[in-house]
């Protein structure tokens, strides 16, 4: 005779939190790896093809926009955009009546080379997680919102 299935309440009981955030942490981990390798072959680093990255989806941006964006402080991105400047991927425009602010505006080498990253990582996200069947996905960014919402939730709270 089989034995009965676990109720979805004695299932949701021996899953462990703290384990399944661990695998999420590592499973972060391995894929920031395997797309940084994919950015180094390109000659960028992961911080770099974000600020790259961002900037296509809105030039114009202020360090301190910027920054916010990337869930860093204005410093960490000051010292990344001096050299994005100095490599000749990024310029800074003056905005007319702020003296101390500029906008950041892609050159035509640093548009390449983001258009070439995001290329990169597209295709490491088909081969990956694009490669679940079509529900799982849908389940998968279900439960994704979710956490993102009750992550929202506790930073409002404290």
């Amino acid at each position: 005779m089989k034995s009965p299935s676990p109720s979805d309440a004695e299932t949701a009981a021996a899953i462990d939190p703290l384990r399944v955030w661990f695998r999420f942490v590592r499973l972060h981990r391995r894929v920031s790896a395997a797309v940084g390798a994919e950015l180094r072959r390109l000659g960028l680093s992961i911080p770099q093809f974000d600020v790259l990255s961002t900037l296509t989806e809105r030039e114009g941006l202020t360090q301190q926009e910027l920054a916010a964006r990337l869930y860093v402080t204005k410093g960490n991105v000051s010292g990344l955009i001096d050299r994005l400047v100095e490599a000749g991927l990024v310029e800074r425009h003056p905005i007319p009546g702020d003296r101390r602010s500029h906008a950041l505006h892609l050159t035509s080498e640093g548009t390449r080379l983001a258009r070439a990253g995001i290329a990169a990582q597209t295709a490491y996200v088909g081969r990956t997680l694009g490669s679940l069947p079509p529900a799982d996905l849908a389940e998968f960014e279900r439960l994704v919102l979710i956490w993102r919402d009750a992550a929202r939730e506790q930073a409002t709270e404290g």
